[in-house]
């Protein structure tokens, strides 16, 4: 496939997650699209993004997730390292609650 496609078709994608409104249709969208494991490990990392922007330890955030040691770090770097938007959202949410 050629590369332009590949970048349409995951504009496509996020375009379309954009134009989901309400939680429900997030939901649903995300069941359809992805299997439980793919979405469990998506929930499963932004749940560790939140407890290391609180300053929960890492031997806490393995007990309380199930989280393996290697997603927390991974987890850790992207929002070290990473573009941003998962810190920004995570600091948001905090911010909601």
């Amino acid at each position: 496939m050629a590369p332009n496609t590949v970048h349409r078709q995951a504009d496509a994608l996020y375009e379309s997650i954009l134009a989901l409104t309400t939680l429900e249709d997030c939901k649903q969208f995300f069941h359809d699209l992805c299997s439980p494991s793919e979405l469990r490990a998506m929930e499963q990392r932004f749940e560790v993004a939140c407890l290391l922007q609180a300053g929960t330890s890492y031997m806490e955030i393995l007990e309380k997730t199930g989280a393996s040691s290697a997603t927390v770090s991974r987890v850790n770097r992207a929002l070290q390292y990473g573009q941003g938007a998962l810190q920004s959202m995570v600091q948001r949410r905090a911010e909601e609650e």
